[in-house]
């Protein structure tokens, strides 16, 4: 299988604050890979790191076959990045921004472009400065897909996006992805929009990768249970092997696994606490990202 991204034992500190810690992470082509974690947990610095702005404290990175902090400009030309926001260049019309950035780009594909600028409705000498943020995003999304990129690194993209402009994002993407066998490393806080278009979860925590599997068996294998019992609380722990994360509110107990309900319920014999039957609550990805991860 062909690999786009592959990091092996990646570490990196700023200063003496480790962000990173043993990162082995494999992205495969013709995907697309929401990348979720909380702040703090090495999203962004991870996607610098792939784009060369950083250099691994030890560790390696590759991303199309090359070492990220060695990369050639023909592999610079196969990425396409949008970087925590939007464009950078407002003082342009949209006219004046096609034109400069079709100049480093081989396989621009214009029609990418004016396609989206067409729903906008607007002249092509409307200046980038005058234009909502939600317009802004479709300049640059359609700057990204004209470059006709194999590998499409987005951070944040839903940053000050309404629903309508996340949704046409998304359905381009999609599209996109679909049409030519490219890939998509994203991430956003959005969840909802996650969970309608990636095919794969990257789960990030504390200096470490939580998982990475697909978003279909994330959903089929990790379980939520609820029970009630006043006097448990406090006795079951999270641990590796059967219980992933576990909260307490009044007498109701809920548990997250990727076992199953016998399996649990096993377990829960073994610390004393006899019960017949669990209650299966079904989740959303943002529901089971945060049964993953905690509240807090």
């Amino acid at each position: 299988m062909e690999h786009v991204i592959e990091c092996k034992n990646l570490t990196h500190y700023y200063g003496d604050k480790l962000v990173l810690n043993d990162l082995n992470l494999k992205v495969e082509k013709g995907r697309i890979f929401g990348i979720l974690g909380k702040n703090g947990m090495g999203k962004t610095t991870t996607i610098n790191i792939l784009m060369g702005f950083l250099r691994p404290t030890s560790g390696q990175c590759l991303v199309l076959g090359e070492e990220s902090h060695k990369l050639s400009p023909l592999t610079r030309q196969k990425i396409g990045l949008l970087h925590e926001g939007h464009l950078a260049y407002d003082f342009m019309t949209i006219k004046q921004v096609e034109n400069f950035y079709a100049r480093f780009f081989p396989n621009w594909k214009a029609d990418y472009y004016w396609d989206l600028m067409g729903k906008l409705g607007l002249k092509d000498n409307h200046k980038i400065k005058n234009m909502s943020c939600g317009q802004r995003s479709q300049v640059v999304l359609g700057l990204i897909f004209a470059q006709d990129p194999e590998l499409l690194i987005l951070d944040d993209y839903s940053m000050g996006l309404d629903p309508g402009y996340r949704a046409l994002f998304i359905d381009y993407l999609q599209e996109y992805v679909r049409e030519k066998n490219k890939t998509v490393f994203l991430t956003s806080h959005i969840i909802q929009d996650v969970e309608k278009v990636a095919d794969d979860t990257i789960i990030m925590g504390y200096q470490k990768l939580l998982l990475k599997m697909p978003l279909t068996t994330l959903k089929k294998d990790f379980h939520r249970f609820e029970f009630r019992n006043a006097n448990v609380n406090g006795v079951i722990k999270a641990d590796d092997n059967t219980i992933t994360n576990v909260e307490y509110y009044n007498d109701k107990i809920t548990l997250y696994s990727f076992k199953s309900e016998a399996d649990v319920i096993k377990h829960l014999k073994t610390l004393g606490i006899t019960i017949e039957k669990l209650t299966e609550i079904p989740m959303s990805l943002e529901e089971a990202f945060i049964g993953l991860t905690g509240k807090y």
